[in-house]
């Protein structure tokens, strides 16, 4: 009897649902699984991955013309959205020659920063008129979940043209007091860099870009904060210093002077994120924050970017946040644990000298 893989797929996002599961794989030869607050359960009531499964999962996910792409490319990213308008970012790829598919989901109701336990003083880089804000970390961090939450906080209290740049598109917007325009990469232009280029023409405040992936983007994007454009973007970096410094070596040695300065001028703040594994359940976000001043600016422009941690450190007068301390307060609030702590530390020595 043959399979119904659309009834199928909607009864294991029912699931996801059900089990708060951040994300759903499919892979030949195994059971699906899904993955809970940071761990992966196989979902073992449910048969074995068959090829023609795969096949079935593929066609019922993913539109005909990027299926056609995946094919010719062996990877593609899409998004998914399902009659109940539960939405997916997924990416369908090969391994061992076989299919396999990993979907994301992505909550349709973006949630405020104190929804996600962010810090209040994000909501002040969400007012300016002008700039560069980063937000960075690695795969799975929650990084896309923030910049939405400042997003739909610009939505929500002024009147400004935002355009969101991104590959799949993530979370949609319902439009209150902005003007919203949400591109994605492949369908609605040819790419990041096109798509920002294009922007100069299109009378934007606001720009999501939603990663930047090479030289060009990258250029495209400083320029765009450096002439009246505040602009949003992450970079799978793991902190300030290093989001920093991946920026600059981006660019060939006799263009890094150039975008160094650019870069002084232009940066708001690097804010970083991990998602951590709560006593009680669920994920909590331990940061770090990075806020551009004219110490910050001369250390970027003079090439001194291994001196920024310490900046960080004695910067909490001025709303800056290192690592460590958010560690560490999560552990006194009785949030996470000791070993995790260590665990999530880019500095674990230091984080041992605060406790």
């Amino acid at each position: 009897m043959a399979v119904d893989y659309k009834r199928e797929l909607n009864t294991l996002i029912d699931l996801v649902i059900e089990e708060r599961a951040s994300d759903l794989h499919f892979s030949v030869g195994a059971h699906p699984i899904i993955r809970v607050s940071g761990s992966l359960i196989p979902l073992l009531k449910k048969p074995i991955l068959t090829d023609e499964d795969m096949l079935g999962f593929a066609k019922a996910l993913i539109r005909k013309d990027i299926y056609e792409r995946y094919e010719g490319r062996k990877e593609v990213d899409f998004s998914f959205e399902n009659t109940e308008s539960v939405r997916f970012r997924g990416n369908a790829y090969y391994q061992r020659g076989r299919m396999a598919i990993a979907l994301r989901l992505i909550p349709n109701v973006i949630r405020t920063f104190a929804d996600l336990n962010l810090p209040p003083i994000l909501e002040s880089f969400t007012q300016r008129p002008q700039g560069f804000f980063l937000c960075v970390g690695p795969v799975g961090q929650g990084k896309s979940t923030t910049l939405a939450a400042m997003v739909n906080h610009i939505n929500q209290t002024r009147s400004e043209h935002i355009v969101t740049i991104e590959d799949p598109i993530e979370y949609v917007y319902t439009e209150d007091k902005a003007l919203i325009d949400q591109r994605e990469v492949g369908i609605d232009t040819e790419s990041f860099q096109v798509a920002l280029n294009a922007a100069f023409r299109e009378d934007v405040d606001v720009i999501l870009v939603g990663e930047m992936r090479n030289m060009e983007t990258i250029s495209t994007a400083v320029t765009a904060a450096e002439t009246g454009h505040l602009v949003y973007s992450t970079l799978h970096t793991n902190d300030a210093a290093q989001t920093i410094n991946r920026i600059i070596d981006t660019f060939p040695g006799d263009q890094q002077s150039q975008i160094r300065t650019q870069l002084a001028g232009s940066l708001i703040a690097i804010f970083s994120q991990r998602l951590i594994p709560h006593i009680a359940g669920g994920l909590v976000p331990a940061y770090e924050l990075l806020i551009n001043n004219s110490a910050v600016a001369n250390l970027i422009r003079e090439n001194r970017v291994h001196e920024i941690n310490s900046v960080i450190e004695t910067g909490l007068e001025q709303g800056m946040i290192d690592m460590n301390r958010s560690l560490l307060r999560l552990v006194q609030n009785g949030d996470i644990t000791v070993e995790n702590a260590f665990t999530y530390s880019t500095n674990p020595k230091g984080l041992e000298r605060l406790m």
